[in-house]
């Protein structure tokens, strides 16, 4: 199975041409994140940008309500992309608005033809690993993309007590946002940081025994980001709102660790 380490475009500055080039240059094999605006690159240049440099794309959109998921994949699915992100509707929705989403979802990802995977995030549907396995066992077609970090601030504990909703998350999951979450938020200053070397080892395990599962499933690539924000995603100091930490380092520190961890 090949690894597939993509760079997302959220907390980069310069243009999308400039962008780009960067991410190719680091050793990343492939881009994550929305389309650009058609304004500044028109959606055949941006794809011919990425052929250029053999970058793989995987798109990703907030949908919050059930009428708006045709169009926004529809968009999507005309670039192409690998796989699709979508942060899923809102946490508040009752059950069966939520099924209903996920009906309207699955119905337009066959459509397509591009794998969907709903994101793990706070204030979404799949805010908490209890809500997410009860529409895993509801769907069983439905996929996830794997962001634990969102479930360890929203526990507020390394959720070591959710075993069988990890499982199942796990074997659903078919891309990672590789970000350190620790009880207090969903992003560690720094996860090379000593003091952090638990919640860095736990993540690492629920990563390894996604891509264990989707080697199992016949899968030829896996695909993983190292998604870390910037400020004030990004810790940062008071008074200055200086940044603790270099956000492009952080994210080729996690790169180059998943390059030896999970092979």
């Amino acid at each position: 199975m090949k690894l597939m380490i993509f760079r997302a475009f959220w907390g980069m500055t310069g243009s999308i041409a400039e962008q780009i080039d960067r991410i190719a240059a680091a050793g990343y094999d492939g881009v994550e994140g929305a389309p650009p605006d058609p304004a500044e690159m028109p959606r055949a240049e941006f794809l011919d940008r990425l052929r250029q440099h053999n970058l793989a794309l995987i798109l990703g959109a907030q949908v919050d309500t059930r009428d708006q998921i045709e169009p926004v994949l529809m968009k999507l699915a005309e670039y192409g992309p690998l796989k699709i992100d979508l942060h899923s509707g809102r946490d508040a929705l009752s059950r069966d608005d939520g099924c209903a989403y996920f009906e309207e979802a699955q119905r337009v990802e066959r459509s397509i033809g591009i794998p969907v995977g709903h994101e793990t995030h706070r204030g979404r549907m799949f805010f908490s690993p209890w809500d997410t396995a009860f529409y895993l066992h509801t769907f069983q077609d439905l996929k996830i993309v794997a962001d634990y970090s969102h479930w360890v601030n929203v526990c507020e504990r390394l959720p070591v007590d959710q075993t069988d909703a990890m499982d199942l998350a796990n074997q659903r999951a078919i891309h990672v946002h590789g970000r350190v979450g620790y009880e207090q938020g969903p992003q560690v200053p720094d996860p090379a940081a000593p003091e952090y070397a638990g919640h860095l080892a736990w993540h690492e395990q629920q990563w390894q025994a996604i891509k264990a599962l989707r080697q199992q499933a016949g899968d030829e690539v896996f695909t993983f980001t190292p998604e870390y924000g910037p400020p004030r995603y990004l810790h940062t100091l008071p008074y200055t709102d200086a940044p603790v930490a270099d956000l492009w380092q952080v994210c080729l520190w996690a790169a180059n660790r998943a390059r030896h961890t999970l092979v």
